[in-house]
């Protein structure tokens, strides 16, 4: 049971880790290609890549199974990807980062009034939740002016509120006892069917000229193969590991990763306020994480 969790955790790090990354092969992308075409070639990309590396049929499905895929699908390829991007169009990336990160304290609450039982929460990780937001503001806005756009903003939480209805739905779906691969696979096939109005809405082309540009096509499958393809077998993985809400709280680490990444790659400097945000991030992570003591525990079991 612990080498599980060791390797549930690890999983979870790998994830975020790419995930953390993915806002410089966007970057890249966005020069050339919509948000919404983006999305769609690395969900794609993502869904045939799982086809021949597990090309077994995934039989004997329920009525109710392939709704909780379809809703899976719905919420975590499709809605929170549209909704994220449609966000950064309205408001600050910044703003967006922040929110995006109360993720991990919608995904709690959601799994103490539909997962009962399965993930106790405790007087550490409300304020692990604290510590990380701050340390994730400090990252985000790093000095500048806050400013408040309320339809991105909204935008933004609702994301945040989708994924984590997208990680109780996987909580769920690891309870049907297929392979991850293939259940993260009809959950791509589900979020890609769900995606075909908008491409119309977005004005999708389907211009694949603009991937003979080496540039473009290595930034392309760096999104398909690695933050589509493999994260999100790791992530729904990580979450059949340690729960729903463990798992989530990974999502702190992402706004960390970033800013590493910028000073490593883009040659970006890291600011005092940044630093401190980065140690705040870390340290609420952690007590999020830490299991409460007896003495808590019977406190709280008290009160």
């Amino acid at each position: 049971m612990k080498n599980q969790n060791t390797v549930g955790h690890l999983a979870a790090l790998v994830t975020v880790l790419i995930w953390g990354t993915t806002f410089i092969s966007t970057k890249v992308l966005l020069v050339d290609f919509q948000p919404v075409e983006i999305l769609f070639f690395r969900f794609v990309m993502g869904f045939v890549a799982l086809m021949i590396v597990y090309p077994r049929r995934m039989r004997g499905t329920t009525l109710r199974q392939e709704l909780t895929f379809a809703a899976a699908g719905l919420c975590g390829v499709c809605l929170y990807y549209l909704m994220e991007n449609i966000a950064l169009t309205y408001t600050l990336a910044s703003n967006v980062g922040v929110i995006v990160s109360v993720s991990p304290f919608f995904t709690a609450l959601l799994t103490h009034l539909f997962l009962k039982g399965e993930e106790k929460l405790h007087r550490d990780f409300f304020i692990g939740f604290v510590a990380a937001m701050a340390g994730i503001c400090l990252i985000s806005f790093n000095g500048t002016k806050v400013s408040f756009n309320p339809t991105g903003d909204l935008l933004a939480l609702g994301a945040a509120f989708i994924w984590s209805c997208y990680s109780i739905l996987t909580r769920k779906i690891s309870s049907f006892g297929y392979h991850t691969i293939l259940t993260t696979r009809r959950v791509f096939c589900y979020g890609i069917l769900f995606m075909i109005p908008a491409l119309f809405v977005f004005d999708f082309q389907l211009d694949l000229s603009r991937l003979t540009s080496t540039l473009n096509l290595l930034n392309l499958i760096f999104l398909g193969l690695g933050a589509s393809a493999l994260c999100f077998v790791t992530w729904n993985f990580a979450v059949k590991q340690l729960g729903a809400v463990k798992t989530s709280l990974y999502i702190y680490m992402v706004p960390v990763i970033t800013v590493t990444a910028s000073v490593l790659i883009l040659r970006e400097q890291i600011t005092p306020l940044a630093g401190m945000g980065i140690v705040l991030t870390l340290a609420g992570l952690f007590l999020s994480e830490r299991k409460p003591g007896r003495k808590m525990q019977e406190e709280e079991t008290a009160g």
